[in-house]
């Protein structure tokens, strides 16, 4: 009797220690697959390389503590971009608060400068549209701007997007629509303003 109760204990605790493994495998795997899906997320938000890494790992650690609801999840990915979408918007609020001023790094400057096929002139006109384009991106209303980053820039399908911000696929493209309407009108505005 006492052998037959250490064998069942011992084969609980293998189990409980194969289940264990396996579950650390599926976290390992949701990194490996996902990582760069939660980067992009916290970037397209936050916009700078240091805060984005951060609120990657952020990301990865709320899904280790919450890791017991995995099962459950129907669709890890989407699961996952919803984290790294709040993480990235709570940060954003955070740094907001302190009233921090972004500075780019001297080489993430030349970087964006630099280019062996464009003369140094059009190089910085480069620059200077891109800088030109994010501010009036930054201009939108959230509501706008938020579908607009994820599909546009970041290249997210519209039901991961629309996964992501909690609303329907026809809510993502619509507003998508309107922010590029708005970027156009403002773009021609800008355009006829310089040839005056």
């Amino acid at each position: 009797m006492i052998e037959d109760a250490e064998v069942v204990a011992g084969e609980a605790i293998l189990s409980g220690a194969v289940a264990e493994s396996s579950h650390d495998a599926v976290l390992e795997m949701l990194v490996r697959q996902h990582s760069r899906l939660v980067y992009r997320i916290a970037y397209s938000v936050l916009r700078r390389h240091h805060d984005a890494e951060d609120a990657t790992q952020e990301t990865f650690l709320r899904v280790l503590r919450y890791s017991s609801k995995l099962s459950t999840v129907e669709d890890p990915k989407l699961w996952l971009a919803r984290i790294a979408w709040r993480v990235a918007v709570d940060r954003g609020r955070q740094r907001g608060r302190r009233h921090e001023i972004a500075m780019d790094a001297p080489e993430e400057r030349a970087a964006e400068v630099a280019s062996p096929d464009l003369s140094a002139d059009r190089g910085i006109e480069g620059t200077q549209a891109g800088a030109a384009l994010e501010k009036l991106i930054a201009a939108l209303p959230e509501k706008l701007r938020q579908p607009l980053i994820l599909s546009a820039i970041e290249e997210m399908s519209p039901a991961v997007v629309a996964a992501t911000l909690g609303i329907s696929e026809a809510a993502v493209r619509s507003r998508v629509f309107r922010a590029r309407q708005i970027l156009r009108e403002k773009l021609t505005q800008a355009v006829r303003g310089k040839q005056r």
